[in-house]
């Protein structure tokens, strides 16, 4: 006779699937945005306005007339160094405004501070199931070993789980320094507009990750279930019957 299985999936565990935080992805406003670009952080950061052109050719050809009767600016004395030194000075693409506080995304921290959680949790619960599992796999010796390669299965599949989901804080991670990054160029190199749109860029990426994250999750939380649920028996009791002891 097998024996009987004593340990039996909670109804907490079984509403989770059922329903599947459906609540969080489904009737979340912040999770179903359209139009990407509300999700864009002002950047408090000053245009330059471009140097006028007549003035840049008027100076650029006075430039070269004195040049070429002096032989250059080394030999323009040290009343033309000034001169030149100043000018750079009041150059608006030289002179680097101060920026002030530059904060985060907001709409991007808000989804973080819903999605990172559940991550949490669903990376301790695959610790959990795989030490449960670890504690029932029995001692190698000669018989059906049929229930222990089960087990052995399922443990590999918590483990790619658990893997996936570590995967998902090191994309949050990369996501604080990229845009960093973005944010450090934008404030720095503020007449080239591409790294402005790079930061915009990388809050809608941003987004579109944290909502496959939470589909990801759905589907681990569904695919765990299913799998440990369907062989619960053999996870519990790889070995089926019990032998008699001959002694």
């Amino acid at each position: 006779m097998a024996k009987a299985c004593g340990v039996r999936l909670s109804e907490e565990a079984r509403k989770q699937v059922d329903v599947f935080r459906q609540n969080l992805f489904q009737e979340e406003d912040s999770l179903n945005v359209a139009d990407l670009t509300s999700l864009r952080a002002p950047l408090d950061i000053p245009i330059p306005d471009p140097p006028p052109k007549d003035d840049e050719m008027e100076t650029d050809k006075q430039e070269k007339k004195e040049g070429n009767g002096r032989g250059g600016w080394l030999g323009k004395g040290k009343g033309h160094i000034d001169y030149l030194m100043r000018k750079d000075l009041n150059s608006p693409f030289l002179t680097v405004p101060k920026c002030g506080f530059l904060p985060g995304n907001a709409k991007v921290l808000a989804l973080l501070a819903l999605i990172k959680p559940e991550v949490w949790t669903l990376k301790e619960k695959c610790i959990l199931v795989i030490a449960w599992i670890q504690h029932l796999i029995p001692k190698i010796e000669d018989g059906n070993d049929f229930g222990v390669a089960i087990q052995e299965k399922v443990l590999e599949r918590v483990n790619a789980v658990k893997t996936k989901v570590e995967a998902f804080q090191t994309t949050i991670s990369v996501y604080f320094s990229e845009r960093g990054d973005a944010v450090a160029k934008a404030s720095k190199e503020t007449h080239v507009m591409d790294y402005r749109a790079l930061v915009h860029e990388r809050d809608e990426a941003a987004y579109g990750n944290l909502r496959a994250m939470v589909l990801d999750l759905r589907a681990f939380y569904a695919e765990l279930y299913h799998i440990i649920s369907s062989n619960l028996e053999k996870i519990v009791n790889p070995k089926g019957e019990e032998k008699p002891s001959m002694y």
